[in-house]
């Protein structure tokens, strides 16, 4: 288990959920990995969790996506410890959902403060030292709903819309460095916050069911299952994949109609 070796990882998002699969993924291949968290109580203990199992090396770092210099902190901090970040993810994110009609102007700007400038804010704090280096891998979880639409979930899609674009951009910007750019874009994936969306509806057990129906495999995904997948974008085993995107919904956008 060493697809990682003397890699130092940065994951941001990565208390809990797909953030910390990725996390506990990396820390098993060999990786240095670096949780930058807004939650860092939370953060320190999935920390510990990894360090314990994996003796790996392992730091968590308090950050917020959606200021640029808290997660140029996190790299500063990143750098200290283990030295320049050859991988990042950037899985922070949060689901607003609203009629675009009644929508207030703060969801709008928390939507993509968080799920697209905070994209930005960590592909610009590590983009100068991996052009540097001429070496780097940058993944970028995105979402089925960048390039699928489901009523009463705006304004989120249109942020995720945007990763796929900023992935794309980026990729080719810096395709010459030897800096890949690449996205995976989740469906429903078995998250705290699938089952926070189940308990919240008036018959949870009817809406758990109806969600694992939707895939054509009749079940959903398991975050693991979307971090080995990071995993192999952030190895050397993956060196001609760039301004991709790669889905992972067991071949729900696939399907034309029920």
């Amino acid at each position: 288990m060493n697809r990682l070796t003397g890699k130092v990882a940065l994951v941001t998002g990565a208390g809990r959920g797909i953030g910390a699969a990725i996390a506990r993924a990396f820390a098993a291949e060999g990786a240095a990995v670096v949780l930058a968290e807004l939650d860092i109580a939370t953060a320190q203990g999935t920390a510990r969790e990894i360090a314990e199992a994996s003796g790996a090396r392992v730091l968590a770092v308090q950050t917020d996506v959606t200021q640029s210099a808290s997660v140029q902190a996190a790299v500063s901090e990143a750098q200290e410890a283990f030295g320049p970040v050859d991988v990042l993810v950037n899985n922070a994110g949060i689901n607003v959902f609203a009629d675009p009609l009644t929508m207030t102007d703060d969801d709008w700007r928390r939507c993509f403060a968080v799920d697209l400038d905070g994209v930005w804010n960590g592909c610009r704090a590590v983009l100068p030292g991996m052009v540097e280096r001429r070496a780097g891998s940058i993944i970028n979880i995105a979402s089925t709903h960048a390039f699928q639409i489901i009523p009463g979930c705006f304004p989120y899609p249109v942020a995720k819309h945007g990763v796929i674009g900023l992935t794309r951009a980026l990729g080719i910007e810096y395709a010459p460095r030897n800096v890949r750019v690449n996205a995976i874009a989740p469906g429903y994936i078995e998250t705290q916050l699938t089952h926070d969306w189940w308990n919240a509806q008036p018959d949870p057990e009817a809406a758990r069911r109806a969600t694992l129906e939707l895939p054509p495999m009749k079940r959903i995904g398991k975050p693991e299952e979307v971090a080995m997948t990071a995993v192999f974008l952030a190895s050397d085993e993956a060196p001609f994949i760039n301004a991709s995107c790669i889905t992972i919904d067991g071949g729900r956008t696939a399907l034309h109609h029920e």
